[in-house]
Order: C-alpha cells, then structure tokens, then sequence
C-alpha cells in the first residue's frame, strides 16, 4: 500500500464550505421572509469561493490545477474503456466540476441582481432596473432544479465508486489523503501532490476577498436622503 498527498486544504476548505453554502441557500431560499438576507450572504460568499477555486486552479497544488484533470474526449474515452490511469478527477468527473462551477457562477450571478417582488433585493440591485432585474430572477429560478440535479449527480457518483469500484471519495477530501492499494481498480502508482504553497494561497485569497467585496455592494454609494420641503411657520 502507497499513501500519498492528494487533496490540499484549501481545496478541502473550499468543497466543504461551498457545500454547507449550497444547503443554506437552499434552505434560506424555502424559508423566505428574515432568511432571505442570509441568502444574499450566502451568495457573497459563494462569489469568494468560485474566485478563489478559479485562481487556485491554476496557482493551486497538482490535482486542483485544472490543467491536471481537464482533459480532452480521448482521455473521456480511455477513462470509459477501463484505460485511464490516474489521480484526482477523472476526466469524465471533470466534466462534472466545470458544470458545477459554470452553474454555481450563473447562479450567484444573476442572485446579485434579483429581486422576489416583497423584500429581497440582490446586493446589486441598485446597479439596474426593476425590469432587468426581475428578468434575471426568472433565470435565478430557473438554475435551481439544475443545481439540485447537479448535487444528486455528484452525489451518485459518490455511491457507485463505493459500491462497484470499491473507493471511498470522502475521506480523502477530508484528510487529504488516499491509500494507494493493489488490485483494486484504479489504484496505482499515484503521485503526490506538490505546489500551492502560502504565496499562491495568499494571491487566491486576495482575489477571492476583492471579488465577494465587489458583490456585497458595499462599494455603491448610497443615496442621498432627499430633504423634505419646507413649511411655512404658522404665525
């Protein structure tokens, strides 16, 4: 048996927080009223987790970089024909992580904006018109279902490498590590991983910060209070 580094802690840190953000936003959503002000900070915050996986993707250690497990359809293929060897994500599962993170983005994208017609106004709100806003709250809607397909998806897939390929996907996600054993499919020789160290964490971490700050609408200047007109004196 091998153990080797295959999972690093911003990458773990980052999976676990953006699925307790998914959760919440979902449940906030269900609950509405007070909640809905929870569900616009969740959706800041989901905004600095996508930045932060898309830079870290590139700066990150060997199996977050999307060079690593991005692959083209003959690897999707040799992955299917019981030919890829690996590790990370395979590259019929990277297909699964970009349409995650392609779906995560338009949905935190178009939250910024929304409105649900009672309170709730999307951080960005100020930024357009009530008809462009509520265009983009149909869309808002509308991702929903294919969020939550997303998640039983990848939540399946979780369920068929226990059952049928006999690995366990969420212990190394938790520690970090994985048990290299032989015969088991799948498992070989598998490397380290290497890179992502505190410079390129601390420059993903930068970029994460200045874009949830850009999504709180923290920036926008409020406006000014209009002065009530004045009353003659009574005298």
């Amino acid at each position: 048996m091998q153990r080797i580094s295959i999972w690093d802690l911003p990458t773990r840190v980052f999976h676990w927080a953006l699925a307790l953000c998914v959760v919440g936003s979902f449940v906030t959503v269900k609950i509405g009223g007070n909640a809905m002000v929870w569900h616009g900070r969740i959706g800041v915050t989901v905004v600095g987790l996508l930045a932060f996986r898309l830079v870290w993707g590139f700066v990150g250690s060997t199996h977050a970089r999307f060079s690593q497990f991005v692959r083209g359809p003959r690897a999707i293929k040799d992955y299917i024909g019981g030919q890829w060897q690996g590790e990370g994500h395979n590259p019929l599962g990277a297909l699964s992580v970009l349409a995650m993170l392609g779906t995560f983005m338009l949905l935190v994208a178009t939250g910024m904006f929304a409105n649900d017609d009672i309170a709730f106004e999307g951080p960005l709100y100020a930024l357009v018109g009530k008809e462009f806003s509520d265009r983009v709250a149909g869309i808002h809607r509308l991702i929903e279902p294919l969020t939550i397909l997303l998640v039983l998806a990848h939540l399946g897939a979780i369920a068929y490498y226990v059952r049928f390929r006999k690995q366990t996907l969420i212990m190394p996600m938790i520690t970090g590590w994985k048990v290299m054993r032989s015969g088991i499919p799948g498992d070989g020789a598998g490397e380290t991983a290497k890179g992502g160290g505190a410079l390129a964490f601390c420059f993903a971490l930068s970029i994460a910060l200045a874009a949830a700050y850009g999504a709180s609408g923290a920036w926008i200047a409020s406006p000014q209070p209009t002065l009530a007109p004045a009353t003659a004196p009574s005298w």
